[in-house]
């Protein structure tokens, strides 16, 4: 009976813990199109930086412009957790 109740206790714990970790995530990534839009700015960003460097300046302003944009998207993750 001892063993019995233990099993239940250690049981209860960990779906008691499941549930607060999930719970977490879930609050915590309540802007799913912010965070695929910074997950497409990071990939932008890696392929402008492993891009042929001979594009008449272009290939460099884009690469700004994708970095402006992360710290756009950055604050807005940041401002929109709290609302």
């Amino acid at each position: 009976m001892q063993l019995k109740v233990k099993s239940i206790g250690l049981t209860g714990a960990a779906l008691m813990l499941g549930a607060a970790i999930g719970g977490c995530a879930v609050a915590a990534y309540p802007q799913p199109h912010m965070f695929a839009a910074r997950r497409a700015l990071l990939a932008a960003r890696h392929q402008l930086a492993i891009a042929a460097h001979n594009k008449g300046g272009h290939r460099l302003a884009a690469l700004n412009a994708v970095n402006a944009a992360l710290v756009q998207v950055n604050q807005g993750i940041r401002v929109g957790a709290y609302r």
